[in-house]
């Protein structure tokens, strides 16, 4: 299992990627210059205001939601507008907080990223921020900003967000693609600790989780913050979700074991689910040939909802 190459794919899409994967998602492809979304921000009641980035065409729209820490101008995310806007498809990426229709035509929609409370550009502090603060900005994200179901793509907690979402919002759920998916991983390993850990941990009111993507080499989480992020895990039964899923991980994953991916798939309803494996993938899914599987699986549930409609 050391990946899985997508066959299925459209011409357009064929034409952008075939000389060179990710590297021919670049200004040629659109004329000589490199379209960029600016960035915009919404108010929400006695919330902070949220960065977002949004590309308008047709449905279904994509939304792409980052990992801890992250925010909506990654390689991933920038790939999959480059890519929506090539074929004309919605797009929307946000920082997670502190971070129509024409005659005859599909009805308009935008590629969409954002930036969580806390995260990036958005308003708020992240150090006071919550999975359950989060899943409220993805959630407002689906409801105020996005036309009709999207397929959102996940990575790592915003895997996890993600789940959340299609949860609460089956309407507005057009498929999901989990990038190295951290479901319930936080509480998890929190638990997997010996009793005498965990009871230092609770004493010093903090966990600290080696890490190579953060300046101090630790992700330092809080108990309370633990205890809040129990209240949405999703892997303690089946998960209510029926759209086409699609889990990416790298099984050289140090930060969430591969396992998780498998065990989200065991758990979710859809009777379309797909786990693609990279043998020698890290957890940011960040090399080229990464990114170019991602941008294929999007592509491929595109033409799928498309010929289904």
């Amino acid at each position: 299992m050391a990946g899985v190459a997508l066959s299925s794919c459209r011409k357009g899409l064929f034409n952008v990627l075939r000389n060179g994967g990710v590297a021919a998602l670049s200004p040629n492809t659109f004329g000589g210059v490199r379209w960029k979304s600016s960035v915009q921000y919404v108010a929400r009641p006695e919330l902070p205001k949220l960065a977002y980035r949004t590309v308008k065409g047709k449905s279904p729209g994509v939304v792409f939601l980052p990992g801890y820490g992250s925010n909506m101008n990654g390689q991933k995310a920038e790939a999959l507008e480059e890519f929506c806007r090539s074929l004309g498809h919605s797009f929307l990426r946000i920082p997670v907080g502190g971070c129509c229709a024409g005659s005859g035509q599909a009805p308009v929609t935008a590629p969409r990223r954002f930036d969580y409370t806390g995260h990036g550009l958005s308003e708020g502090v992240f150090s006071e921020g919550t999975i359950g603060t989060w899943k409220k900005d993805v959630l407002f994200v689906l409801d105020e900003l996005a036309e009709g179901p999207q397929i959102m793509v996940g990575s790592s907690m915003g895997g996890w967000l993600m789940l959340l979402a299609a949860i609460a919002r089956p309407e507005k759920t057009a498929a999901l693609v989990g990038i190295s998916t951290a479901a319930d991983h936080l509480v998890t390993a929190f638990k997997s600790m010996p009793l005498e850990v965990r009871k230092e941990i609770e004493e010093k009111g903090v966990m600290r989780v080696p890490t190579k993507y953060s300046e101090g080499g630790v992700y330092t989480f809080t108990v309370d913050f633990l205890k809040e992020a129990e209240n949405h895990c999703v892997l303690q039964s089946p998960i209510p979700t029926t759209c086409p899923v699609r889990l990416i991980h790298g099984m050289k994953d140090a930060d969430v074991p591969w396992h998780v991916s498998m065990q989200v798939a065991e758990s979710v309803l859809s009777a379309d689910v797909d786990v693609i494996l990279r043998r020698n993938g890290q957890h940011r899914m960040s090399e080229k040939d990464d990114i170019r599987l991602i941008v294929y699986t999007v592509d491929d549930l595109i033409d799928k909802l498309t010929t289904l409609v």
